[in-house]
């Protein structure tokens, strides 16, 4: 049985637990191509290249292979899970490129992440929270479902009843006034 991707979340719980409890490799292909997908344009909408973006994918779902058994349904959804694992790759893989090679190591504690660089991640996460909260609330609730809710635009028209146009309409109206908001700061 496929899931089709406006299966209720249950459906991926479901397979989680196929996964987890037998092992079931068609489970975790359905699961597999349902998000890596998903998660590749994640990773390379917030920075990553390509063929970075696609290691960590493939690191990411190993990992939920082998980590199924910590799946807690009552604590995350199946997105949520899939893609804070996806995120931590993501960390990992920055830190080993950044990663000295072995003899320009120095001796002594590691270094604090440079002062200037956490402010300035700071302010960016703040000015977009400002610049989201600005948006119409019905541009702002489609952002809001196609970036933090890991949903097609087809699931999105599915989930409100909107027109797949008006949705795609609102969601471009709403990133062009983010990255003008984004200039500005």
């Amino acid at each position: 049985m496929a899931l089709e991707a406006s299966e209720p979340v249950a459906g991926w719980v479901d397979q989680m637990t196929r996964i987890r409890d037998q092992q079931d490799q068609a489970a975790f292909v359905e699961l597999f191509q349902h998000f890596a997908p998903r998660v590749k344009g994640f990773l390379m909408r917030s920075g990553l290249e390509a063929a970075l973006a696609e290691e960590c994918v493939q690191e990411a779902m190993a990992t939920v292979w082998h980590k199924a058994h910590l799946f807690d349904p009552s604590r995350a959804s199946v997105a949520t899970w899939v893609f804070t694992i996806a995120r931590n790759k993501k960390i990992d893989a920055l830190r080993r490129q950044r990663r000295p090679e072995p003899e320009e190591l120095t001796w002594g504690p590691e270094s604090e992440p440079d002062q200037a660089d956490v402010l300035v991640l700071q302010e960016e996460t703040q000015h977009l929270g400002a610049a989201l909260a600005t948006l119409p609330a019905k541009q702002r609730e489609l952002i809001e479902k196609a970036y933090f809710g890991d949903l097609t635009h087809s699931e999105i028209a599915e989930q409100t009843g909107l027109p797949l146009g008006t949705i795609k309409s609102r969601i471009r109206l709403a990133l062009e006034r983010l990255r003008h908001s984004m200039k500005q700061k």
